[in-house]
């Protein structure tokens, strides 16, 4: 016989709700472990005392009952188990597994039995059905009738939210109301949290993120209180999962995390996730509402009566040791800045990501926090709006995809090796070189992914580059053009053409000074191809693709052109190494060719006479220029005896009586001021 059975898809009902994971039985131990939570229930073999096999709604189940009063309950078993369970139970546990009937005639009147912290209806000594006392949340009592409230199970479409039981008053002994004692014998191990006593110790006025406020937290024995100006919260640490610490990226601050199951709950809001955050500078001396014999007796050293230390240290430490769990910090993971965190956002919000080693939790709205485990694959997807940055999906095995988006480039290499190391399944990988069928899964490089996209944008970059290579640089030095109008001339030209008044001209506002950025047009600057020059070689791929595409048009009909390329990427990227060599050795020759017939069309005059052109062009604009000074000549002087000086005065500084005295003194036209680095001021006319 195996030393262990394991068994998967079986069903653990938990508030209302039944959770799958998987069942494992060993000499030593029953271990459950729920594959939503990751929640592990172990149950030590000498404690068990009792196991039933019965049938129920989701086909057979087990029912075990432990020396200390516990009572576990698995479903999801096939008819066909049964005896292969009894003999493993017989042989390493020495306790017999029998059958037990439930009832099934649907009558609702009957025996109320408690067994530990189960409420068992039974008819005729068969259980009709079974309340779990740890899912009651409040228990009220009228005349005759016992209300039992449940608490509410937000992973549930139907919540079962009470149930009413009718007490017959009692002909025996009158001292003692039979409601009562129900009540009371439900109260005893119902989850109702009742703050008695003192708390452990407090902490005042803590900065908490979800939910957002300023909280005091009172530390009691059984549960954690939180108390805010506007709401209270009462936790059980029973329903505590996991404790974080995380560092802030600032190295300054502190994420104190405490995952919650079920929920704490502000009207339909439900928060999964308790998030603390400290400062690292801040310090605190606390003492513990105890005993010191019974401090030490208690928790065994894990803390002390009176403590002192950074309040992030303080609060983690004693919730470690009243919810005994450990607490998970960030493993070897270490991004580009040195920080143990990517920041990126989800859902709208920016937060940060932490890869953990066992899984990865976001921080802080909403918090995310999803295991190894429950993960399908991963994917690193192109960012939407810009190449800088990308985004990191995740998909887990119930279907859902989480995507973290805006995540820097230069995060993407630690990112891939830490997803690589801890060996998830990547979507978009690259197939290595060399490896077949399911070891491609965890190969270490994705250099080998071919990208249509990317290889169309580098030959235009590179037919752009090559262009801009015989541009004059000058086109873009940094100068800027101020262009106005002068007041003078502006007063003139109102004068002699409009005939407006001077009251008129008062009226009209000042133009202001508008600078413009001087730029050369692009279509200037761009190169006149030569149609006579050789044409480019191709690459290997384009070769490729140009002998494939009537092929994959003919394999696959109706194809747009856009599936072709994305259909020709995936097939370049699948073809082999010895393929690959062959057309990269093709587009190798024709470089070759390229380059030598490039060097005799050279040699031979080509691509001289678009530089001739332009030497002519040049020249003649000179011409020009001379016949326009010449002409020009008188009205320049004209100006500066008009101006008296050669500084230039802009509209702001003309004050309004000269205006109007020069307004006469010709039309105005509009001048171009060109407004270099260095602060110098020309004219050009």
């Amino acid at each position: 016989m195996n030393d262990t059975l394991e068994f998967n898809e079986i069903y653990q009902e938990v508030k209302g709700s039944w959770n799958d994971g998987r069942l494992r039985f060993s000499k030593q131990t029953v271990v459950y472990k729920n594959s939503k939570t990751g929640k592990v229930d172990s149950i030590p073999v000498p404690e068990l005392t009792q196991a039933q096999w019965r049938r129920v709604c989701l086909g057979h189940g087990i029912k075990l009952c432990t020396s200390t009063g516990n009572i576990y309950k698995y479903d999801g078993f096939k008819d066909t188990d049964f005896e292969k369970i009894s003999e493993y139970f017989k042989a390493n546990y020495k306790v017999e597994l029998f059958e037990k009937d439930m009832c099934v005639k649907g009558w609702n009147w009957g025996t109320a039995k408690f067994n530990g912290p189960l409420l068992s209806f039974e008819v005729n000594e068969s259980p009709a059905f079974e309340i779990p006392l740890t899912s009651v949340s409040q228990c009220a009592t009228g005349k005759n009738e016992v209300t039992v409230e449940f608490h509410q199970n937000d992973d549930t479409e139907v919540s079962l939210m009470e149930v009413r039981f009718y007490v017959p008053p009692s002909t025996g002994d009158e001292g003692s109301d039979p409601v009562e004692a129900f009540a009371q014998n439900i109260l005893s191990k119902a989850d109702v949290i009742q703050a008695t006593g003192d708390a452990v110790c407090i902490f005042r006025e803590l900065q908490c993120l979800t939910p957002r406020g300023r909280y005091d937290i009172r530390i009691y024995p059984t549960f954690l209180h939180l108390h805010g100006k506007t709401f209270d919260y009462k936790i059980p640490y029973t329903t505590v999962l996991r404790l974080f610490l995380l560092p802030h990226k600032d190295q300054r601050q502190m994420f104190f995390v405490i995952s919650l199951d079920p929920p704490i709950k502000q009207g339909q809001t439900r928060y999964h996730f308790l998030i603390l955050l400290f400062s690292k500078e801040e310090d605190i001396n606390l003492t513990l509402n105890m005993k010191e014999d019974e401090v030490e007796r208690r928790f065994e050293g894990k803390l002390h009566k009176n403590m002192s230390g950074s309040l992030y240290e303080m609060v983690s430490r004693v919730m470690k040791a009243l919810v005994n769990r450990k607490i998970t910090v960030p493993g070897n993971f270490q991004g580009h800045s040195g920080a143990q965190c990517i920041t990126c956002s989800y859902k709208a919000s920016s937060g940060l990501l932490y890869p953990l080693e066992r899984g990865f939790i976001y921080v802080h709205k909403p918090p995310v926090h999803l295991r190894f485990d429950e993960i399908a694959c991963v994917n690193f997807a192109r960012g939407t709006t810009t190449t800088r940055s990308f985004d990191f999906e995740i998909e887990t095995k119930q279907g859902n995809q989480y995507t973290f988006s805006s995540i820097e480039r230069e995060e993407y290499g630690k990112l891939f090796d830490f997803v690589n190391a801890k060996k998830l399944s990547i979507k978009n990988r690259g197939f290595k070189e060399g490896m077949k069928g399911n070891d491609n899964m965890y190969s270490d490089s994705d250099d080998d992914q071919h990208d249509a996209y990317l290889e169309r944008m580098k030959e235009e970059g590179k037919i752009r580059e090559e262009a801009n290579d015989s541009d004059d640089s000058e086109g873009e030095s940094g100068e800027w053009q101020l262009s106005e109008y002068d007041s003078k001339a502006s007063a003139s030209e109102s004068s002699a053409d409009d005939g407006d008044s001077d009251g008129d001209r008062k009226k009209k506002p000042a133009k202001k000074a508008k600078f413009v950025k001087e730029r050369k047009p692009r279509k200037k600057e761009k190169k006149a191809k030569d149609s006579s020059a050789p044409k480019r070689p191709m690459s290997a791929y384009m070769l490729w693709l140009n002998s494939s595409r009537d092929r994959i048009k003919s394999e696959n009909p109706g194809i747009s052109i856009t599936e072709i390329s994305k259909k020709a990427g995936e097939m370049w990227k699948q073809l082999s190494k010895e393929k690959k060599e062959e057309w990269e050795a093709k587009a190798e020759e024709a470089k070759k060719e390229y380059d030598r017939v490039m060097r005799d069309y050279k040699e031979s005059g080509g691509g001289s006479s678009g530089s001739s052109k332009k030497e002519r062009k040049k020249k003649g604009g000179k011409n020009e220029e001379k016949r326009k000074r010449k002409s020009g000549g008188g009205r320049e002087k004209e100006k500066e005896r008009a101006t008296g000086n050669d500084s230039f005065k802009s509209r702001e500084f003309i004050s309004s009586e000269e205006s109007s005295s020069e307004s006469d003194k010709g039309k105005g036209r509009k001048r171009k001021v060109t407004l270099t680095h260095t602060s110098q001021i020309c004219f050009i006319h």
